[in-house]
């Protein structure tokens, strides 16, 4: 997992008394290192409340043990309680995730806690002179035996995962029973590609959590719990794709479409089993299929580039894509009584944004390029229908786009789904130069008027109340507040992760009406943590969908 720079305590740290004259003044002090000496036999408890501590140097005493209370010093990168007389250490210490430095040396220790494998950022572990077993010592004495010993001690800690609670529907509007309804759910998925799911980007896992074997068990399981009537996933293996997910959910009655990312076509048939990409499924019993698309960002890209550098040497080189499928809603599904005079068509979208934070200009970049491919879709599908129908006008065909967006609640992608546009000028383009080819995608074209602005034709609406769901995403060293607001409709799970425990909740959505209305979540796949266990939620919305409306969901 990356790590940020650790710069360990000057050996040759020294300190300065301030005097009664500064502080008279009202200087302040400013000491984030503690060192505690002189044969000391016990600690006070008021140390455990100096949280602000980044260092703390307790050694060289007659320290017998350690109490768990020093986990409570959460900001802690070192710690020195070498030359004590420690003969056992709490297991609390596992907890201590942001330690950097760990000096044991010159004590009593005959065993250690498993749980010391939970300290992923751990660089320097100190177990000299210590009457620690052969095994554990012939690992520690290994080349990069600080992390060959936390990976073993990790990999062995007994974990006892919690259930996770049933999610309970919460219905804040009631369908309108006289008008032609169609009910279904939606998931979308990301299940973490394989190939992603390492031990340098989820240090705090053990390896058995994060292999596909034992993941794909509990995918399985939640994706057929939730028995939605359309499943969007990412991040999904080709092979997997064939072996797994169509295998399984074509015995649940499901069709699908599947498209890997571009750069498929450019390696070995062996290689391309590995790539990643997107998949949508469909209850044939409810949907039929009519049309089925790929959209490769880079394609669309180069075609539309008009010499633009960053274009061709930013966006073109990546190999992002978007799939589509146009269904058929059946009449089945019209519960009501009330059945609409003409056919009824859906069209789902599923897309991957990149994934790089330095990359700002691209995720918008992509966002742009698959509205405005989504908008030609439509139009081709309603063009196809007969004049006198209803579904002549592109607006009156439903959208449902699920996507993982990779990107912040404030960032330009939000910004352009939620106001139907964005500034040309936006700080997510860096400055660069994409101004002549964006106006390919502006719903004016590049004789409209917009005001320096990039639009699109979708009316968007956030499906999120920011009480509903206050985190989108969590990892160690990523959290962030959802800024997403005017949820319809929710269902909530409440999920402990690692670290200092956090509450995440998944959220569906129930929308109804005859408007047009997107629903935007930035809802990653989430990382449950807890007991060092990695497992991926997936987010399900309840739609029920008149026969004129149009809905954009996106997460």
């Amino acid at each position: 997992m990356p790590k940020e720079k650790y710069d360990p305590p000057d050996p040759r740290r020294c300190y300065t008394i301030m005097s009664a004259e500064e502080a008279a003044n009202g200087k302040k002090s400013h000491w984030n290192e503690l060192e505690i000496t002189g044969r000391v036999r016990s600690l006070s408890s008021s140390l455990w409340t100096l949280t602000h501590l980044t260092a703390l140097h307790i050694n060289d005493n007659n320290l017998t043990r350690i109490p768990p209370d020093i986990a409570k010093l959460p900001n802690l990168v070192y710690l020195n309680l070498s030359s004590n007389k420690l003969r056992s250490l709490p297991a609390e210490l596992g907890n201590m995730v942001s330690l950097r430095e760990l000096l044991l040396n010159n004590n009593l220790l005959r065993v250690l806690p498993y749980e010391l494998g939970r300290l992923f950022q751990l660089q320097t572990l100190g177990l000299k002179g210590n009457p620690l077993s052969q095994d554990i010592l012939n690992l520690y004495q290994e080349p990069d035996g600080t992390r060959k010993l936390l990976n073993y001690m990790l990999d062995n800690l007994a974990v006892h995962p919690e259930q996770l609670p049933q999610r309970p529907w919460i219905t804040l509007k009631e369908r309108d029973l006289m008008s032609p309804t169609a009910a279904f759910t939606v998931m979308c998925y990301n299940v973490l590609c394989d190939k992603y799911a390492t031990r340098q980007l989820y240090g705090y896992c053990p390896s058995w959590a994060l292999n596909w074997e034992y993941r794909k068990k509990g995918i399985m399981e939640e994706i057929t719990g939730c028995d939605a009537d359309i499943i969007s996933l990412q991040e999904v293996e080709t092979e997997q794709y064939y072996t797994l997910f169509l295998e399984t959910l074509k015995d649940r009655g499901y069709d699908g479409y599947f498209c890997p990312k571009s750069r498929a076509k450019l390696v070995s048939e062996q290689e391309r089993k590995h790539v990643d990409g997107c998949a949508i499924f469909f209850k044939t019993e409810k949907f039929t299929l009519v049309q089925k698309h790929t959209v490769e960002f880079n394609q669309v890209a180069m075609a539309n580039s008009e010499g633009s550098e960053v274009m061709l040497n930013r966006v073109m080189t990546k190999d992002n894509i978007g799939v589509t499928v146009l269904l058929e809603v059946n009449k089945n599904m019209f519960a009501s009584g009330v059945k609409p005079q003409e056919r009824q068509l859906l069209l789902v979208a599923n897309a991957h944004m990149h994934w790089d934070p330095e990359y700002s200009d691209v995720k918008l970049i992509q966002t742009m390029m698959f509205l405005s491919e989504l908008k030609s879709i439509a139009e081709r599908a309603s063009g196809a229908m007969t004049t006198d129908s209803p579904t002549s006008d592109p607006s009156s065909i439903p959208i449902v786009l699920c996507a993982d967006l990779n990107s912040l609640p404030d960032s330009g992608v939000v910004e352009y789904l939620s106001n139907g546009g964005v500034a040309e000028n936006h700080k997510d383009f860096k400055e660069l130069r994409y101004n002549e080819c964006l106006t390919n995608f502006s719903c004016n074209g590049k004789n409209g008027n917009s005001d320096g602005s990039i639009t699109h034709s979708f009316q968007l609406k956030s499906a999120y109340d920011s009480n509903l769901m206050p985190y989108t995403n969590y990892t160690y060293d990523f959290k962030v507040e959802t800024c997403c607001s005017a949820g319809l409709a929710s269902r909530q799970s409440s999920c402990q992760f690692s670290a200092n425990v956090e509450k995440t909740k998944c959220v569906s959505v129930k929308i109804r009406n005859a408007v047009k209305i997107t629903c935007i979540s930035l809802f990653k796949s989430l990382k449950k943590t807890s007991c060092a266990i990695i497992l991926l939620l997936p987010v399900v919305f309840f739609f029920v969908c008149s026969a004129s409306s149009n809905i954009l969901l996106i997460t």
